[in-house]
């Protein structure tokens, strides 16, 4: 494990100083005890004065971020944010690991030292008391309680119609548009060999994976990482080394201290999305498993069934076990 951890970091370097061109570097900026946030994206225009308002309004002060070959006005309204430093690249997504070497990379030049949320331009952040308590609050919690790291679901959000039937606004809250989930039906394991949370489960495993549900996307991550130059993500955020770091749920209650991810993937762009990435082939590590997936989801079906939820706040999600406030009353 320590050899595949110094080999993801040096790996993350080169790729970082080979692959990445700095558009606009306010790193400088970083101040100490400042919350990062580290992502890659491509095409997000939609959704990113949303996702930068959001993470804003949570505590972030600086957005460190990778544009990986945008054709729409993503980088143009990025080089314009006075908290944002964003690098260009042109390489392969799914040869740096889906992006993960550059935020192996750059979480190991900037990061350390701060707490740092490494997210999708499609995952938005929230745990216990997040609309009153700010990420500074549940930091300076975790350091008191030696906690390194907040364990968390994703949560697929999903409309009540067909996908892309409800369009949306740029900066609109997504949950105007998709504010429905699967309350159950989801299972979990500890992984062995690294100790993680393996999540399987909601609208996606029902709707594509059902012939296959152990096929289905992996739900557990670890987004928020007080880091330290030695630590290396594995496999997207799922994973992490050392592996202790993944060890941040418990798995018969609500013991540890939890968050979710609210996966806004469902967003009315999906169905031209899904078409545009069938062709290119960058998602996945074995692409042809997830041919009928693509497929399915660019015939625009529905995932809303008599079982769906709608999104009422926090407090309905602990209560439904999807979330847990710990010992942070």
């Amino acid at each position: 494990m320590r050899g595949r951890r110094q080999y993801l970091i040096l790996r993350g370097q080169r790729r970082r100083l080979r692959e990445l061109t700095s558009v606009t570097d306010r790193t400088r900026a970083i101040a100490p005890g400042a919350i990062l946030l580290f992502a890659t994206l491509r095409n997000e225009e939609n959704r990113l004065p949303w996702f930068l308002a959001h993470y804003r309004r949570l505590g972030v002060t600086q957005f460190l971020i990778v544009a990986n070959n945008c054709t729409d006005g993503s980088e143009a309204l990025l080089r314009d944010q006075p908290d944002v430093s964003l690098w260009r690249s042109t390489a392969s997504y799914k040869a740096s690991r889906f992006g993960m070497d550059w935020m192996n990379g750059l979480l190991a030049r900037y990061g350390h030292g701060h707490w740092c949320l490494t997210v999708d331009a499609d995952e938005l952040l929230i745990y216990p008391h997040w609309e009153t308590r700010p990420l500074p609050a549940l930091t300076d919690w975790l350091d008191a309680q030696e906690i390194p790291a907040l364990g968390t679901m994703m949560l697929d959000l999903y409309p009540e119609g067909p996908l892309g039937e409800m369009p949306s606004r740029p900066g609109q809250d997504p949950l105007e548009t998709i504010p429905w989930f699967d309350s159950g039906n989801y299972t979990l394991k500890r992984q062995s060999k690294l100790g993680n949370l393996w999540i399987q489960g909601g609208p996606r495993a029902r709707a594509f994976f059902s012939p296959a549900p152990h096929r289905a996307p992996t739900l557990g991550k670890v987004p928020l990482v007080r880091w330290h130059w030695r630590y290396a993500y594995v496999s997207s955020t799922h994973t992490l080394l050392p592996r202790h770091l993944n060890d941040r749920a418990a798995t018969t209650g609500g013991e540890d201290i939890s968050g979710l991810l609210l996966h806004t993937k469902f967003l009315s762009t999906i169905v031209e999305k899904s078409r545009e990435e069938a062709i290119r082939g960058e998602h996945f590590e074995n692409s042809s498993l997830y041919n009928g997936y693509y497929t399915a989801l660019s015939s625009a079906p529905q995932l809303q069934t008599k079982h769906s939820m709608r999104y009422q706040g926090w407090r309905g999600l602990e209560a439904l076990g999807l979330m847990s406030r710990g010992g942070w009353l």
